[in-house]
């Protein structure tokens, strides 16, 4: 009896592997110097594949399912080792097992910015990060390519390589859509898309599918973010003249900040006072502007056409406006009192 369980344990008729948990790409079938008994059982999961080796050469290739090992069911092997059709002996061979589960949640993002071709703006150096998934669907490809005689070759092993390969089509993919960085983050989908037709390719030549890729956020550097923030503000202003009255209004708070704390040098105060009155004056030309405009004389000869009034509501409203101007340091007591006597003249 102890020769016979002698015996059945130099032999394997049973070939199967139950996964113990996530992120296992390739398992060898542990053989133990062992062979293989001729009509033993092979166990193939669903999102498995079975691969046998015969001395380094890639044989069968087995999809889901139960098979009896024999000649007929190894015919690349049977060819290899010239077995006659009636063969019954033990025989010897290394049995891989891969996983084609889909690999979901990979994390692809540039390291430091990449910089692409933009027709908006040239040369932009841009971050972006996302996921990605994949599955192997080529186990010899895969065997050859990647995993090799390893007794077991993990997701983790392989992030490396395929992060790489996401980031090198970068650039690829948004030429390849045609969307302006401006636009990229109102058209993720379509970026996304042209950074998986972009890398599928190179993911085939290891055996595997990109199943998907999204695009989480896409952004600039700080520096090159705050050109692009100046450049939508004037595209919002709409010309040049007006962008600088909004940029010297944006900048007033502040410099009226550091003159009462008594910060900052005596250029910078007569710099920032100058800037405060300078749009004072502009605002308050502005508010006047149409109560200043008044019909051309009449041709000689011509009657006189009575002169045409201001509303008091309009001139008491320009005052309002102008001693709020005159209250914020804007303009000064000489300017308004000026200006207040010159709407008061042209009352009806």
């Amino acid at each position: 009896m102890a020769l016979m369980d002698f015996i059945k344990k130099q032999f394997i008729d049973i070939i199967e592997w139950v996964e113990s948990g996530d992120g296992t790409l390739a398992w060898r079938f542990p053989m133990d110097d062992r062979e293989i008994q001729n009509g033993g059982s092979l166990t193939v999961r669903e999102s498995q594949m079975a691969v046998f080796i015969n001395e380094g050469k890639v044989a069968d290739v087995f999809g889901p399912g139960r098979y009896t090992l024999t000649t007929a069911t190894l015919p690349v092997l049977t060819y290899l080792q010239n077995w006659d059709k009636l063969f019954k002996s033990p025989f010897k061979s290394d049995v891989y097992f891969f996983s084609t589960r889909q690999q979901v949640d990979q994390r692809w993002g540039t390291t430091q910015p990449v910089t692409i071709r933009d027709k908006d703006f040239g040369a932009v150096r841009l971050r972006a990060f996302g996921n990605y998934s994949y599955r192997i669907v080529d186990p010899k490809l895969f065997h050859t390519e990647i995993s090799g005689t390893r007794e077991m070759y993990s997701v983790s092993d392989l992030d490396g390589q395929l992060r790489g390969l996401m980031l090198q089509h970068i650039s690829d993919a948004v030429a390849s859509s045609g969307v302006a960085f401006l636009d990229l983050a109102a058209n993720q989908v379509e970026f996304a898309k042209a950074l998986m037709e972009a890398t599928e390719p190179s993911f085939a030549k290891l055996g595997l599918k990109l199943e998907g890729v999204t695009m989480q956020n896409v952004s600039l550097p700080e520096e090159l973010q705050k050109i692009l923030d100046q450049k939508i503000g004037m595209g919002m202003v709409g010309d040049t003249a007006k962008f600088m009255q909004y940029q010297t209004a944006q900048a007033i708070p502040t410099l009226a900040a550091g003159a009462g704390s008594g910060g900052g040098s005596v250029v910078g105060d007569a710099v920032g006072l100058g800037a405060g009155v300078a749009l004072g004056q502009v605002m308050a030309n502005q508010l006047s502007q149409g109560l200043q405009n008044r019909p051309a004389a009449p041709a000689e000869g011509a009657a006189a056409a009575p002169p045409v009034g201001v509303k008091p509501d309009d001139v008491m409203a320009t005052l309002e406006k102008l001693a709020d101007l005159k209250a914020k340091g804007i303009v000064t007591q000489e300017e308004f009192e000026a200006k207040k006597a010159e709407l008061l003249k042209k009352l009806v």
